[in-house]
């Protein structure tokens, strides 16, 4: 498992997960607890562990980061890259996201030790909070998959 320590100026990109987990017409959203961007507002993932699949890795890190249980629909959506650079232009921090649609299943969200709260929202709710970068454009790519499977 990778540590915090390796995630500092990496000599290549961490690959991520993260998952879209959709109930009753909202979606569940995590705030960071860690660096980078502590305390705004994303999608529940994190890290692909060696020998992991995306989508188990997906559901993994929706189980530990906030305790609930669902199912993905369709393959990952499409990546998000996030790049952040210090003061001198090096990369700080390069994270490639391969975010995925799901159903909710089971289980209350509850913030885990990588999360400092949770909520579901609606659609049109995200544009009003501080997310990571492309997350709005993320979610309409998941509520459009799982309204597409529920046909």
């Amino acid at each position: 498992m990778t540590t915090g320590d390796d995630r500092l100026f990496p000599v290549r990109p961490m690959i991520g997960v993260s998952i879209a987990v959709i109930r009753d017409g909202r979606v569940l959203l995590a705030a960071r607890a860690n660096p980078p961007m502590r305390g705004v507002w994303t999608l529940p993932g994190g890290l692909v562990e060696a020998g992991e699949r995306l989508a188990e890795a997906a559901l993994r890190e929706l189980q530990e980061e906030v305790g609930v249980v669902a199912e993905v629909v369709g393959p990952s959506l499409t990546p998000t890259e996030i790049i952040l650079r210090d003061e001198d232009g090096r990369s700080r921090h390069h994270y490639v996201v391969l975010p995925h649609a799901a159903t909710w299943r089971s289980g209350e969200p509850e913030p885990g030790p990588e999360a400092l709260g949770v909520r579901w929202a609606q659609l049109d709710e995200v544009a009003e909070l501080e997310t990571t970068p492309g997350l709005v454009a993320t979610l309409a790519e998941a509520f459009a998959r799982i309204d597409g499977a529920s046909r």
